[in-house]
């Protein structure tokens, strides 16, 4: 199986599929319907005033359509959009180039914005506020500053980590959103839409399988999809039947919940060597051999999700639900103590 087709994030070469599937326009965003309530009245109100939208911070796991609802606030209000990711702006003069060239009430999307460096991040702050960019020329007792006017524009910020932002950067947005996992009924509706932008033929049933297995996220749904779309063609005359996607999915070594291998190993793990936790996030990622980010980031949200492990103050336990999804016995817990006199 390979092993990035669960994963949430999104990866370079999938770019072009994300961008065909990707709604436009806030009408056809399925899904967060508090958020895109909120963000409607938030994009109309900008619009109503001819000012530029408040700064905008979205919150979420990846996968969820945070860059998405980026690109459908500037689509909105009418703007281009100028696309980076916190690693990338390495230095304040490239934050600098990309601000100056922004258009009048444009949107200047940040992904990952919680790894901004931290002089980048502080040379944001005028800019966010005050729509102006501090430059500093030279170095020492010679150096002196300038002040640089910017058109006004609108940020969007995207983390899935949003305890690591400092607090003068959160402050400095006007409205912040947190997205949250789909649920069947949703992902079904992104399916048939996908289905149908993709030219696949899929039955109402396979469709719910599919949701059903696509971990509360629309960039898996879509990516599974792909995956279907390919067995059909070369294994059933491209129409995708319940049984042509069970098929698919279990060629993938996706379960009935959408757990993958690492999931399962994951659980495995703690249950077998660990009598079901508590475990700390460092000694379980050694005993997977893998990075403790990749479990926290990619694998712990879902799994957190559904029920199946809880994370407690002296690490991480799994919950019964894990074991009676697994098929394993619950170890035998250690009589109690009679209370000392």
């Amino acid at each position: 199986m390979d092993d990035d087709l669960l994963r949430p994030h999104l990866a370079p070469e999938e770019d072009q599929f994300d961008t065909t599937l990707r709604p436009q326009r806030l009408a056809d965003y399925v899904g967060q319907t508090q958020v895109k309530e909120n963000l409607g009245i938030l994009l109309e109100a900008a619009r109503g005033r001819g000012e530029p939208v408040e700064h905008v911070l979205l919150v979420g796991p990846p996968g969820l359509g945070k860059t998405t609802l980026a690109n459908i606030i500037a689509n909105e209000v009418g703007v281009q959009i100028r696309t980076t990711s916190g690693p990338a702006i390495d230095h304040a003069g490239a934050l600098a180039s990309i601000l100056l060239n922004l258009e009048e009430r444009g949107v200047f999307f940040i992904d990952e914005i919680h790894r901004l460096n931290r002089l980048v991040e502080e040379s944001l702050y005028p800019a966010m506020e005050d729509f102006v960019f501090d430059h500093v020329f030279g170095k020492g007792v010679g150096a002196s500053s300038q002040r640089l006017p910017l058109p006004r524009f609108t940020c969007v910020g995207a983390t899935t980590r949003q305890g690591l932002l400092s607090a003068p950067m959160r402050d400095r947005f006007g409205a912040v959103y947190r997205l949250d996992f789909y649920s069947q009924a949703e992902l079904e509706q992104i399916i048939t839409r996908s289905a149908r932008l993709l030219g696949i033929e899929i039955a109402p049933e396979a469709t719910s399988e599919l949701a059903r297995r696509s971990r509360g996220t629309p960039r898996i749904a879509n990516r599974l999809l792909r995956r279907i779309r390919d067995y059909a063609q070369v294994r059933a005359q491209g129409r995708a039947t319940l049984e042509v996607t069970e098929r698919s999915l279990a060629l993938l070594e996706v379960d009935r919940l959408g757990l993958e291998p690492l999931d399962r190993r994951l659980l495995e793990t703690v249950i077998t060597k660990f009598r079901g936790g508590p475990v700390g996030l460092d000694t379980l990622a050694t005993s997977l051999a893998e990075e403790p980010e990749t479990l926290e980031d990619v694998h712990e949200p879902f799994l957190i999700q559904i029920g199946f492990l809880a994370r407690t103050s002296r690490g991480r336990v799994v919950t019964d639900l894990a074991y009676d999804h697994l098929g394993l016995a619950r170890p035998a817990r250690p009589p109690e103590q009679p209370p000392l006199l």
